[in-house]
């Protein structure tokens, strides 16, 4: 491993840490719960790499254990993963010339990775394709650890695990925040935070997630110009 990748790792992980915390305390509540539907380890190692969605493997068990619909679980998965074409967008020029890299970053981009990748302030001399593809592995792997490792330990565990989602809830907090304290001003901040207390209001708690992001997005498109004369003005 060259001094570039070496030093595009030391500069990722610091950033992972709170990941890593989220991942494996959810990883882990996500391979008990598989093994105790009656699924061995095998199952949430492979599901976690593979479809490495959160909330759309915790649904994948009451698919797996229900009758054969595809079209439905296809439906499903859509509407619950959905806001990633969102994030997919915001990404596009940040993934340019990276070469076989951009392939990963793609298949790899969850919500945590986004967040850190989109937003990150990456040093001075520190390649950014290695970075973000430093930090997509590293996510990754922490959940697969958790999720492994919850499916080997479920059958020993016997205290009740419902609440340890509310990690993944703080853990998008402390980003939030982080993120936050970091901008000049916080239009942008506001501007999402309004959507979702609108769309919340408006479609409801299931169902709010993709029209607050179309919202931002029609906002931040139309206000682009605005926007960026007030925070970065002339």
């Amino acid at each position: 491993m060259n001094n570039t990748r070496i030093n595009a790792f030391r500069a990722a992980l610091p950033n992972t840490i709170p990941i890593l915390a989220g991942f494996l305390f959810l990883g882990m509540a996500y391979g008990v719960y598989m093994n105790v539907s009656g699924f061995s380890f095998w199952y949430p190692m492979i599901m976690s790499a593979v479809i490495f969605g959160g909330s759309l493997e915790f649904v994948a068990v009451s698919m797996l254990l229900s009758p054969f619909a595809p079209a439905e679980v296809f439906l499903l998965a859509l509407m619950i993963q959905a806001r990633h074409l969102f994030y997919g967008i915001a990404m596009l020029d940040r993934f340019k010339g990276l070469g076989w890299k951009r392939w990963y970053l793609i298949y790899g981009l969850c919500d945590e990775s986004f967040s850190i990748n989109f937003t990150a302030r990456i040093p001075e001399g520190i390649d950014r394709g290695w970075f973000m593809f430093w930090v997509t592995l590293l996510n990754q792997l922490y959940w697969v650890g958790g999720a492994t490792l919850g499916g080997l330990l479920g059958s020993l565990l016997t205290f009740d695990t419902r609440g340890l989602d509310f990690v993944m809830t703080a853990m998008f907090v402390v980003i939030f925040l982080e993120q936050l304290l970091h901008e000049r001003k916080h239009y942008t901040a506001c501007i999402g935070m309004l959507s979702a207390v609108v769309c919340l209001n408006v479609f409801g708690a299931d169902s709010f997630m993709v029209p607050t992001m179309g919202m931002i997005l029609v906002i931040l498109v139309f206000g682009r110009r605005y926007l960026e004369k007030t925070v970065n003005p002339s």
